[in-house]
């Protein structure tokens, strides 16, 4: 799943290729994803793209109409993708035939389209006239590199919750941005368990906890700028210390990379650096690793 770097850089590509472009046509090939209907998909061609930027892992293109600003909004889900094109191709799309849900043609020939592989299908687009209209959008919490997010910040928000820190990392409502892959790397940074209890951590834990969240981001959003959308995959998976590494030696320690399988997702993380050396339940296995 695209996370704040990939979806950075993806932001920083349109920013750069298409302001300035006019929207010449929009073609919708996978209605379900289309989740808005006031304004319409068409009210976006002819319009003129004034920027984009990142909210959580929404991506939100700007437009200036006649009648005002709309706001292209997509959040790629689970397998969806960006691919961008100087020449879009003109072979005819086939609705409910291809991977791709969405296609954005602009005046000089350039253009973007939106796929999702996969029988399930999550990806999700909006026209709307203010982004906090996208109810994804509107019950984000603060973005964990703003310089309004502090340590405090932090401690504020794990203050009272007893879930269990990786999942706190991923609520969107709680911090926006972080999903599986970098809640894994940033608990490893910080030596940290990711069944620990959010609110029993002191304040030591907290200190490491908030080291790595902005560590881990700002480092990955380093790797990710500049490239295009074809190479942001690949650069994501170089720079993994634990997620996607299970089996393979910790880059840390030595030790073995470990994985709990929950249902639709894994957890990977490593025994030495974040357990005291002790293995997790594996919860597909209902027993302990060996």
């Amino acid at each position: 799943m695209p996370e704040m770097p990939e979806v950075q850089g993806l932001t920083d590509f349109l920013s750069e290729r298409t302001t300035g472009l006019s929207i010449a046509r929009v073609t919708v090939t996978a209605i379900a994803a289309l989740k808005t209907y006031d304004p319409p998909i068409s009210a976006a061609e002819g319009c003129v793209v004034t920027g984009a930027q990142r909210r959580g892992k929404f991506v939100v293109l700007s437009l200036r109409a006649e009648e005002g600003m709309l706001h292209l909004v997509f959040h790629l889900a689970k397998a969806g993708w960006l691919r961008g094109y100087d020449e879009l191709p003109t072979t005819p799309l086939k609705p409910g035939r291809s991977p791709i849900a969405l296609r954005v043609r602009f005046d000089d020939g350039s253009g973007f389209d939106l796929t999702e592989a996969g029988t399930k299908k999550s990806l999700a687009v909006y026209l709307v006239r203010d982004p906090a209209e996208v109810p994804g959008i509107a019950r984000l919490g603060p973005e964990p590199l703003d310089a309004t997010f502090t340590r405090d910040t932090l401690a504020g928000l794990l203050s009272g919750r007893r879930t269990q820190i990786k999942g706190l990392l991923r609520d969107q409502s709680i911090i926006a941005g972080i999903g599986n892959a970098y809640s894994d790397e940033i608990l490893h940074a910080a030596r940290m368990s990711p069944y620990a209890p959010a609110s029993g951590l002191d304040d030591e834990a907290i200190d490491r906890l908030f080291t790595a969240i902005v560590g881990t981001l700002n480092e990955a959003i380093a790797e990710a700028s500049g490239k295009p959308p074809a190479d942001l995959k690949d650069a994501k998976r170089r720079g993994m210390h634990v997620h996607g590494r299970r089996g393979e030696s910790c880059l840390v320690c030595g030790d073995t990379v470990r994985s709990v399988f929950f249902a639709d997702r894994s957890l990977e993380y490593c025994a030495t650096c974040q357990t005291g050396g002790k293995p997790l339940a594996d919860r597909r296995l209902s027993r302990l690793l060996k």
